[in-house]
């Protein structure tokens, strides 16, 4: 097995000892690490509620798709993190303009407190077709 290291700064560089995705041998199972709502260029938390957060962690994990060659309609499975599950209505409706029908499979997990103090951590597992990514 191989392990190939994706990383762009279009979205948050990591805050502790992890990668932004890892690709394994073949290049087409992609495992998406969690994202926050920071935004990449100050490192900050993103100011405003929790659909701008919910938003701003799409647009983060859009980065890390795309730098992977792929986008969020190839993501097969997504675990959600929430620090107030009556945010759950809120997911759902945001998740729904960025995901078309037939949606990933999905886990929706109340914790108690996130890195940064967010309200919202997303990652998941995309599939895409082989790429190499050795530069």
């Amino acid at each position: 097995m191989q392990k190939q290291i994706i990383s762009t700064n279009k979205a948050p560089k990591a805050i502790g000892t992890y990668s932004q995705a890892v690709c394994i041998t073949g290049g087409s199972i992609i495992y998406l690490s969690g994202q926050i709502p920071l935004i990449p260029a100050t490192m900050e938390i993103i100011n405003g509620d929790i659909g701008e957060q919910i938003n701003q962690v799409f647009k983060n994990l859009i980065a890390v798709c795309r730098q992977s060659n792929g986008d969020l309609k190839d993501i097969v499975k997504l675990n959600i993190y929430l620090t107030d599950l009556n945010n759950f209505p809120k997911v759902n409706k945001i998740m729904s303009t960025y995901f078309n029908e037939p949606y990933p499979a999905r886990a929706m997990i109340g914790v108690n407190e996130l890195p940064k103090k967010s309200m919202v951590e997303i990652d998941g597992v995309m599939v895409i077709e082989p790429y190499d990514y050795t530069y």
